[in-house]
Protein backbone atom coordinates (compact mmCIF):
# COMPACT_ATOMS: atom_id res chain seq x y z
CA UNK A 1 0.00 0.00 0.00
CA UNK A 2 1.03 3.41 -0.40
CA UNK A 3 3.10 4.82 2.55
CA UNK A 4 3.87 8.36 3.62
CA UNK A 5 7.51 9.36 3.89
CA UNK A 6 9.41 8.06 6.13
CA UNK A 7 9.51 10.03 9.31
CA UNK A 8 12.69 10.72 11.82
CA UNK A 9 12.85 9.78 15.32
CA UNK A 10 15.31 9.25 18.59
CA UNK A 11 16.25 6.14 19.65
CA UNK A 12 14.83 7.36 23.04
CA UNK A 13 11.56 8.16 21.13
CA UNK A 14 11.10 4.76 19.22
CA UNK A 15 11.97 3.06 22.68
CA UNK A 16 8.97 5.65 24.69
CA UNK A 17 6.79 4.35 22.19
CA UNK A 18 7.66 0.58 21.70
CA UNK A 19 9.05 -0.27 25.00
CA UNK A 20 12.57 -1.76 25.19
CA UNK A 21 16.07 -1.01 27.08
CA UNK A 22 17.93 2.21 25.04
CA UNK A 23 22.08 1.30 25.52
CA UNK A 24 24.20 4.17 24.54
CA UNK A 25 23.25 7.38 22.62
CA UNK A 26 19.36 7.68 22.94
CA UNK A 27 19.47 10.70 21.08
CA UNK A 28 20.54 8.84 17.86
CA UNK A 29 18.13 9.68 14.91
CA UNK A 30 16.43 6.49 12.89
CA UNK A 31 15.19 6.93 9.24
CA UNK A 32 15.22 3.76 8.04
CA UNK A 33 15.31 -0.09 9.02
CA UNK A 34 17.87 -1.48 6.88
CA UNK A 35 19.37 -5.41 7.05
CA UNK A 36 22.76 -5.78 8.69
CA UNK A 37 25.17 -6.16 6.02
CA UNK A 38 23.81 -3.03 3.71
CA UNK A 39 22.34 -0.55 6.77
CA UNK A 40 24.67 2.32 7.02
CA UNK A 41 24.40 6.41 9.00
CA UNK A 42 20.90 6.50 10.39
CA UNK A 43 19.52 2.81 9.77
CA UNK A 44 18.56 0.98 12.34
CA UNK A 45 18.89 -3.07 11.97
CA UNK A 46 18.48 -6.59 14.29
CA UNK A 47 19.84 -9.77 14.89
CA UNK A 48 17.34 -12.12 15.63
CA UNK A 49 19.31 -15.34 14.96
CA UNK A 50 22.73 -16.11 17.09
CA UNK A 51 24.05 -17.65 13.76
CA UNK A 52 24.65 -14.12 12.03
CA UNK A 53 26.06 -12.20 15.10
CA UNK A 54 29.29 -12.20 13.16
CA UNK A 55 27.74 -9.70 11.23
CA UNK A 56 27.67 -7.38 14.33
CA UNK A 57 31.35 -6.39 14.50
CA UNK A 58 30.75 -5.25 10.46
CA UNK A 59 27.55 -3.91 10.09
CA UNK A 60 27.34 0.40 9.96
CA UNK A 61 24.18 0.91 11.33
CA UNK A 62 23.66 3.66 13.36
CA UNK A 63 21.83 1.27 15.95
CA UNK A 64 20.74 -2.32 16.67
CA UNK A 65 17.87 -4.23 17.81
CA UNK A 66 19.27 -7.11 20.02
CA UNK A 67 18.19 -9.78 22.92
CA UNK A 68 19.87 -9.35 26.32
CA UNK A 69 22.15 -11.96 25.73
CA UNK A 70 23.63 -10.62 22.37
CA UNK A 71 23.80 -7.00 24.23
CA UNK A 72 27.32 -7.19 24.28
CA UNK A 73 28.14 -7.96 20.90
CA UNK A 74 27.97 -4.18 19.95
CA UNK A 75 29.40 -1.21 21.20
CA UNK A 76 26.96 1.57 19.24
CA UNK A 77 23.39 2.44 20.44
CA UNK A 78 21.17 -0.11 20.89
CA UNK A 79 17.07 -1.23 21.97
CA UNK A 80 17.05 -4.54 23.92
CA UNK A 81 14.13 -6.52 23.62
CA UNK A 82 13.44 -10.12 24.34
CA UNK A 83 11.74 -10.74 20.38
CA UNK A 84 14.20 -8.52 18.09
CA UNK A 85 12.40 -9.86 15.21
CA UNK A 86 8.88 -8.43 16.26
CA UNK A 87 10.18 -5.50 17.32
CA UNK A 88 11.90 -4.62 13.76
CA UNK A 89 8.47 -4.90 12.56
CA UNK A 90 6.97 -2.36 14.85
CA UNK A 91 9.94 -0.29 14.39
CA UNK A 92 9.16 -0.66 10.09
CA UNK A 93 5.79 0.32 10.78
CA UNK A 94 6.69 3.02 12.93
CA UNK A 95 8.75 4.92 10.65
CA UNK A 96 6.76 3.96 7.56
CA UNK A 97 3.18 5.17 8.11
CA UNK A 98 0.31 4.30 5.83
CA UNK A 99 -0.64 7.29 3.32
CA UNK A 100 -3.97 6.47 2.36
CA UNK A 101 -3.88 8.91 -0.89
CA UNK A 102 -7.29 10.60 -0.37
CA UNK A 103 -9.48 12.02 2.34
CA UNK A 104 -13.44 12.17 3.44
CA UNK A 105 -15.79 10.90 1.38
CA UNK A 106 -15.89 10.61 -2.55
CA UNK A 107 -18.74 12.08 -4.42
CA UNK A 108 -18.93 9.25 -6.58
CA UNK A 109 -19.83 6.43 -3.29
CA UNK A 110 -23.19 5.15 -3.04
CA UNK A 111 -24.25 5.51 0.66
CA UNK A 112 -27.48 4.00 2.04
CA UNK A 113 -26.12 3.74 5.57
CA UNK A 114 -24.58 6.66 7.91
CA UNK A 115 -20.80 7.03 7.73
CA UNK A 116 -18.38 8.26 11.22
CA UNK A 117 -16.94 11.77 9.87
CA UNK A 118 -13.34 10.11 10.81
CA UNK A 119 -13.57 7.19 7.81
CA UNK A 120 -12.02 7.80 4.40
CA UNK A 121 -14.31 6.44 1.43
CA UNK A 122 -12.61 6.30 -1.87
CA UNK A 123 -14.38 6.68 -5.65
CA UNK A 124 -16.98 4.26 -6.23
CA UNK A 125 -17.91 2.32 -3.15
CA UNK A 126 -21.50 0.81 -2.46
CA UNK A 127 -22.35 0.96 1.35
CA UNK A 128 -25.70 -0.66 1.45
CA UNK A 129 -28.51 0.09 4.07
CA UNK A 130 -28.43 -0.94 7.83
CA UNK A 131 -24.54 -1.07 7.15
CA UNK A 132 -22.64 -0.32 10.99
CA UNK A 133 -19.10 1.34 10.02
CA UNK A 134 -16.81 1.84 12.88
CA UNK A 135 -14.68 5.05 13.35
CA UNK A 136 -11.23 5.72 11.16
CA UNK A 137 -12.34 3.04 8.49
CA UNK A 138 -10.80 3.30 5.17
CA UNK A 139 -12.52 1.79 2.30
CA UNK A 140 -10.52 2.48 -0.69
CA UNK A 141 -12.18 2.73 -4.56
CA UNK A 142 -14.60 0.03 -5.35
CA UNK A 143 -15.86 -1.99 -2.75
CA UNK A 144 -19.11 -2.83 -2.11
CA UNK A 145 -20.37 -3.85 1.62
CA UNK A 146 -23.88 -5.87 1.84
CA UNK A 147 -26.67 -4.75 3.75
CA UNK A 148 -26.82 -5.12 7.38
CA UNK A 149 -22.90 -5.68 7.39
CA UNK A 150 -20.50 -4.43 9.83
CA UNK A 151 -17.02 -3.16 9.96
CA UNK A 152 -14.93 -2.89 13.11
CA UNK A 153 -12.84 0.60 14.17
CA UNK A 154 -9.56 1.15 12.44
CA UNK A 155 -10.04 -1.26 9.56
CA UNK A 156 -8.73 -0.95 6.26
CA UNK A 157 -10.23 -2.65 2.84
CA UNK A 158 -8.22 -2.07 -0.40
CA UNK A 159 -9.82 -1.57 -3.59
CA UNK A 160 -12.15 -4.08 -4.88
CA UNK A 161 -12.82 -5.73 -1.36
CA UNK A 162 -16.82 -7.76 -0.81
CA UNK A 163 -18.45 -8.02 2.20
CA UNK A 164 -21.43 -9.49 1.74
CA UNK A 165 -24.96 -8.77 3.74
CA UNK A 166 -24.66 -9.65 7.26
CA UNK A 167 -20.88 -10.17 8.12
CA UNK A 168 -19.45 -8.82 10.54
CA UNK A 169 -15.64 -7.71 10.16
CA UNK A 170 -13.99 -6.69 13.92
CA UNK A 171 -11.54 -3.84 14.33
CA UNK A 172 -7.94 -3.53 12.88
CA UNK A 173 -8.81 -5.35 9.85
CA UNK A 174 -6.75 -4.79 6.70
CA UNK A 175 -8.51 -6.58 3.86
CA UNK A 176 -6.38 -7.05 0.57
CA UNK A 177 -7.99 -6.21 -2.60
CA UNK A 178 -10.41 -8.62 -4.76
CA UNK A 179 -10.96 -10.87 -1.39
CA UNK A 180 -14.70 -11.79 -1.26
CA UNK A 181 -15.90 -12.33 2.56
CA UNK A 182 -19.62 -13.79 2.52
CA UNK A 183 -19.98 -15.76 -0.75
CA UNK A 184 -22.32 -18.44 -0.76
CA UNK A 185 -20.80 -22.13 0.24
CA UNK A 186 -20.86 -24.43 -2.09
CA UNK A 187 -24.17 -26.46 -1.34
CA UNK A 188 -26.34 -28.92 -3.96
CA UNK A 189 -28.18 -30.97 -2.97
CA UNK A 190 -28.57 -34.34 -5.41
CA UNK A 191 -31.70 -35.31 -7.51
CA UNK A 192 -31.47 -37.80 -9.84
CA UNK A 193 -28.55 -36.19 -12.29
CA UNK A 194 -29.75 -32.35 -10.89
CA UNK A 195 -28.31 -30.34 -8.37
CA UNK A 196 -30.69 -28.34 -6.25
CA UNK A 197 -28.99 -25.54 -4.23
CA UNK A 198 -29.20 -25.22 -1.01
CA UNK A 199 -29.57 -20.94 0.17
CA UNK A 200 -26.52 -20.75 2.45
CA UNK A 201 -28.40 -18.26 5.22
CA UNK A 202 -25.67 -18.26 7.33
CA UNK A 203 -22.99 -15.42 8.09
CA UNK A 204 -19.35 -14.57 8.10
CA UNK A 205 -17.86 -13.42 12.05
CA UNK A 206 -14.49 -11.82 11.53
CA UNK A 207 -13.04 -11.06 14.68
CA UNK A 208 -10.21 -8.20 15.60
CA UNK A 209 -6.81 -8.30 14.01
CA UNK A 210 -7.65 -10.43 10.94
CA UNK A 211 -5.61 -9.97 8.24
CA UNK A 212 -6.14 -11.03 4.75
CA UNK A 213 -4.39 -10.90 1.51
CA UNK A 214 -5.29 -10.00 -1.98
CA UNK A 215 -7.97 -12.68 -3.79
CA UNK A 216 -9.14 -14.55 -0.75
CA UNK A 217 -12.79 -16.46 -0.07
CA UNK A 218 -14.47 -16.78 2.52
CA UNK A 219 -17.84 -18.43 2.03
CA UNK A 220 -20.89 -17.81 4.55
CA UNK A 221 -22.42 -20.45 6.67
CA UNK A 222 -25.33 -22.53 5.55
CA UNK A 223 -26.69 -22.52 8.53
CA UNK A 224 -24.51 -21.65 11.14
CA UNK A 225 -22.02 -18.61 10.63
CA UNK A 226 -18.49 -19.42 9.60
CA UNK A 227 -16.17 -17.81 12.36
CA UNK A 228 -12.52 -16.80 11.92
CA UNK A 229 -11.04 -15.71 15.02
CA UNK A 230 -9.17 -12.81 16.26
CA UNK A 231 -5.74 -11.90 15.06
CA UNK A 232 -6.02 -14.57 12.18
CA UNK A 233 -3.20 -14.00 9.34
CA UNK A 234 -4.61 -15.24 5.77
CA UNK A 235 -2.27 -15.10 2.68
CA UNK A 236 -3.19 -14.60 -1.05
CA UNK A 237 -5.63 -16.60 -2.28
CA UNK A 238 -7.22 -18.94 0.49
CA UNK A 239 -10.64 -20.64 0.30
CA UNK A 240 -12.32 -20.94 3.60
CA UNK A 241 -15.81 -22.73 2.73
CA UNK A 242 -18.81 -22.91 4.85
CA UNK A 243 -19.32 -23.69 7.83
CA UNK A 244 -15.56 -23.63 9.10
CA UNK A 245 -14.31 -22.45 12.57
CA UNK A 246 -10.79 -20.60 12.63
CA UNK A 247 -9.29 -20.61 15.68
CA UNK A 248 -7.89 -17.27 17.18
CA UNK A 249 -4.39 -16.15 16.09
CA UNK A 250 -3.78 -19.15 13.41
CA UNK A 251 -2.06 -18.35 9.89
CA UNK A 252 -2.42 -19.46 6.41
CA UNK A 253 -0.12 -19.66 3.98
CA UNK A 254 -1.00 -19.00 -0.18
CA UNK A 255 -3.24 -20.93 -1.47
CA UNK A 256 -4.65 -23.22 1.14
CA UNK A 257 -8.14 -24.77 0.54
CA UNK A 258 -10.11 -25.56 3.68
CA UNK A 259 -13.14 -28.02 2.86
CA UNK A 260 -16.61 -27.36 4.94
CA UNK A 261 -17.62 -27.59 8.75
CA UNK A 262 -14.04 -28.04 9.48
CA UNK A 263 -12.19 -26.66 12.94
CA UNK A 264 -8.57 -25.25 13.26
CA UNK A 265 -7.74 -24.64 17.20
CA UNK A 266 -5.91 -21.54 17.89
CA UNK A 267 -2.57 -20.57 16.77
CA UNK A 268 -2.59 -23.47 14.25
CA UNK A 269 0.04 -22.50 11.59
CA UNK A 270 -0.42 -24.16 7.78
CA UNK A 271 1.56 -23.79 4.88
CA UNK A 272 1.41 -22.86 1.54
CA UNK A 273 -0.77 -24.79 -0.82
CA UNK A 274 -2.22 -27.47 1.79
CA UNK A 275 -5.84 -28.60 1.65
CA UNK A 276 -7.89 -29.72 4.40
CA UNK A 277 -10.46 -31.95 3.91
CA UNK A 278 -14.11 -31.20 5.65
CA UNK A 279 -15.95 -32.19 8.44
CA UNK A 280 -12.76 -33.20 10.89
CA UNK A 281 -10.67 -31.33 13.40
CA UNK A 282 -7.22 -30.16 13.83
CA UNK A 283 -6.13 -29.65 17.46
CA UNK A 284 -4.67 -26.20 18.71
CA UNK A 285 -0.66 -25.61 17.82
CA UNK A 286 -0.96 -27.81 15.10
CA UNK A 287 1.76 -26.96 12.24
CA UNK A 288 0.84 -28.42 8.76
CA UNK A 289 4.15 -28.72 6.30
CA UNK A 290 3.48 -27.20 3.09
CA UNK A 291 1.66 -28.83 0.32
CA UNK A 292 0.42 -31.09 2.64
CA UNK A 293 -3.50 -33.00 2.11
CA UNK A 294 -5.25 -33.32 5.52
CA UNK A 295 -8.05 -35.88 5.40
CA UNK A 296 -8.47 -36.78 8.96
CA UNK A 297 -8.54 -35.18 12.29
CA UNK A 298 -5.32 -34.55 14.26
CA UNK A 299 -6.44 -34.37 17.81
CA UNK A 300 -2.81 -34.18 19.12
CA UNK A 301 -0.35 -30.89 18.07
CA UNK A 302 2.55 -31.29 16.42
CA UNK A 303 4.30 -30.53 12.90
CA UNK A 304 2.80 -32.75 10.43
CA UNK A 305 3.72 -33.07 6.49
CA UNK A 306 2.56 -35.63 3.64
CA UNK A 307 4.54 -34.14 0.92
CA UNK A 308 6.04 -36.78 -1.18
CA UNK A 309 9.70 -36.22 -1.79
CA UNK A 310 10.77 -34.55 -4.99
CA UNK A 311 12.99 -36.87 -7.45
CA UNK A 312 13.67 -37.46 -11.27
CA UNK A 313 10.50 -38.69 -12.61
CA UNK A 314 12.44 -42.31 -13.66
CA UNK A 315 12.66 -42.67 -9.85
CA UNK A 316 9.27 -40.88 -9.12
CA UNK A 317 7.63 -43.63 -10.90
CA UNK A 318 9.12 -45.87 -9.48
CA UNK A 319 8.98 -45.28 -6.00
CA UNK A 320 5.01 -44.60 -7.06
CA UNK A 321 5.06 -47.97 -8.78
CA UNK A 322 5.88 -49.51 -5.19
CA UNK A 323 3.48 -47.14 -3.19
CA UNK A 324 0.52 -49.14 -5.03
CA UNK A 325 1.41 -52.30 -4.09
CA UNK A 326 2.16 -52.05 -0.45
CA UNK A 327 -1.13 -52.96 0.16
CA UNK A 328 -0.44 -56.53 -1.52
CA UNK A 329 3.46 -56.23 0.18
CA UNK A 330 1.44 -55.99 3.50
CA UNK A 331 -1.23 -58.89 3.06
CA UNK A 332 1.86 -61.16 1.88
CA UNK A 333 4.03 -59.79 4.76
CA UNK A 334 1.08 -61.13 7.16
CA UNK A 335 0.90 -64.47 6.04
CA UNK A 336 4.74 -65.01 6.06
CA UNK A 337 4.44 -63.80 9.24
CA UNK A 338 1.37 -66.45 10.18
CA UNK A 339 3.37 -69.29 8.74
CA UNK A 340 6.59 -68.10 10.63
CA UNK A 341 4.77 -68.31 13.61
CA UNK A 342 3.28 -71.43 13.05
CA UNK A 343 7.18 -73.08 12.39
CA UNK A 344 7.97 -71.41 15.26
CA UNK A 345 5.13 -72.95 17.33
CA UNK A 346 5.99 -76.44 15.60
CA UNK A 347 9.40 -76.26 16.54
Amino acid sequence: MPRAAAISLSLAEIAARLGGDVLGDGETRIHRVAPLPTAGAGDISFLSNPKFAGALATTAASALILTPAAADGFSGARIITANPYAYYARVTALLNPVHVGFSGIDASAVLRSPVPASCKIGPHVTIGGSVVIGENVVLHAGCVIGDGASIGDDSLLHPNVTIYHDCRVGKRAIIHAGTVIGSDGFGFAPDGKDWIKIPQIGRVIVGDDVEFGANCAVDRGALEDTVIGDGCKLDNQVHIAHNCKIGARTVLAGCVGIAGSTTLGEHCIVGGGSLISGHIELAPDTMISGGTTVIKSIRKSGVYTSVFPLGEHEDWIRNASHIRRLSKMADKISELEKKLKEIETRG
